[in-house]
């Protein structure tokens, strides 16, 4: 039974990442750094819902699971793909994702070592600032 709820919730992650692109990827959020907001690391967060993601390097992915609520991932050694995948899906157990979780790019399960939740709420209004100034100047 166990199993059968980490596989659902496994394919309704990966279909539910599928409407990101990489496109989305390049667009606003890449202009700001998401470590500069990233707090300490953390054991585990609740998952209950799967917001979004984006790649920002080799090793590193941001899920989103709110609108303001953010968590960079850091997998373990290589993940092939992880910066070209049209797919993306995370392992949880009851509604937790924590460091004995993985991260799904394609066929690959890459570990995670590293969670750190994002501040989304000063990141936003870094990007709202920037965005005046380009306006303004």
């Amino acid at each position: 039974m166990k199993h059968y709820l980490i596989v659902c919730l496994t394919v309704a992650l990966l279909l539910t990442g599928c409407a990101n692109t990489i496109a989305r990827m390049k667009g606003a959020d890449a202009e700001l750094n998401y470590a500069d907001y990233a707090g300490e690391p953390i054991n585990s967060f609740a998952m209950t819902t799967f917001d979004g993601w984006t790649v920002v390097g080799d090793k590193e992915v941001v899920i989103r699971t709110a609108v303001n609520n953010a968590y960079l991932i850091k997998v373990v050694g290589y993940c092939p793909n992880l910066k070209f995948t049209p797919t993306i899906g995370v392992t949880s157990s009851a509604g937790q994702v924590d460091r004995f979780e993985k991260v799904i790019v394609g066929r690959d399960r890459c570990m995670i070592s590293e969670i750190r939740p994002i501040d989304m709420v000063r990141m936003q209004a870094d990007h709202k600032a920037k965005i005046h100034s380009k306006n303004a100047g």
